[in-house]
């Protein structure tokens, strides 16, 4: 192969000198290897002249196949990298606890079946905290919710509606459906997802403000929270799946929804092990759309 590359930059140059210096050959070495090819193949590749070195009529044909075989030598190199890094490859994320707790561990499991030795680095925040991480880079992706993100691509996965959470005993428990305005009377415990928060929205287009006595980043916290009788919440249905606490969930209207999406900076940047569980990601939930 080293051969071949040679004779390649010797045609890029159109010159011994200076495709040995770029090779770093003298220009004794390079002659070898070429004169070594020529024999061969059975055929001069090469011509001198006072003006440099060009393809000969014999050489013109067959450098096709060279460029060919160097190209598909430089792609099997770098799809071995590419192995080897997904053997051995860190994946970083970016997540909200809803995330991390309903999806991402049976798909990590799964995962770790076809690639062991793949490290994850999981990092929780919201939204806005994570879309950061992407854009600069901290991570490979994050798990957002896709309306209103800017400067990253998305990957919508599944929509999630946002109940109603009360305490066992509270008034409003009577309702089949709580209006957001009946929700904003109330003590409120607000979930803290950063600038692209669903609840806050909600409350700004049904022109009404809550009641905040607590803003907490933690979905458990909150359930905790209002168990206790310290207010009520909005919170996603996904997380409270997940949960024995002595609370009372019920629709809200308007309905008030998120698209879970996966987002990321540049599909051709990303690391290939991260490439890969996106789309582990995509089919676990397609096949089990009731999450």
């Amino acid at each position: 192969m080293k051969r071949y590359i040679a004779l390649q930059k010797i045609v890029e140059f159109g010159s011994f000198a200076k495709a040995a210096e770029d090779l770093g050959y003298t220009q004794s070495a390079l002659s070898q290897a070429i004169a070594s090819l020529e024999s061969e193949l059975g055929i001069t590749l090469l011509k001198r002249s006072r003006t440099g070195s060009s393809l000969t009529d014999e050489g013109e044909e067959i450098f096709p196949y060279i460029e060919r075989t160097i190209y598909q030598y430089h792609a099997s190199k770098e799809k071995a990298k590419d192995i080897k890094g997904l053997k051995t490859g860190v994946i970083r994320m970016g997540t909200v606890s809803s995330i991390t707790v309903n999806i991402l561990p049976p798909i990590i499991k799964e995962f770790h079946k076809m690639y062991p030795d793949v490290e994850f680095v999981i990092n929780q925040g919201d939204y806005t905290s994570i879309e950061e991480w992407v854009r600069t880079g901290a991570v490979d992706f994050g798990f957002v919710s896709s309306e209103n993100v800017k400067g990253i691509e998305v990957i919508p996965l599944k929509t999630d509606n946002f109940v109603a959470v009360l305490p066992s005993d509270h008034p409003l428990t009577a309702l089949d459906i709580v209006p957001i305005e009946e929700l904003a009377k109330e003590p409120f415990v607000m979930l803290e997802m950063g600038k692209n928060s669903e609840v806050e929205k909600a409350f700004k287009s049904a022109w009404v403000k809550p009641k905040v006595r607590y803003k907490l980043h933690d979905d458990y916290g909150i359930m905790s929270m209002v168990e206790s009788g310290l207010g009520v919440s909005l919170l996603a249905e996904m997380i409270i799946n997940r949960t024995n606490f002595d609370i009372v969930t019920r629709p809200v209207e308007p309905p008030v929804q998120r698209v879970i999406s996966i987002g990321y900076k540049d599909k051709l940047e990303l690391p290939l092990a991260a490439s890969k569980f996106i789309t582990a990601t995509q089919n676990y939930i397609k096949e089990h759309e009731e999450l």
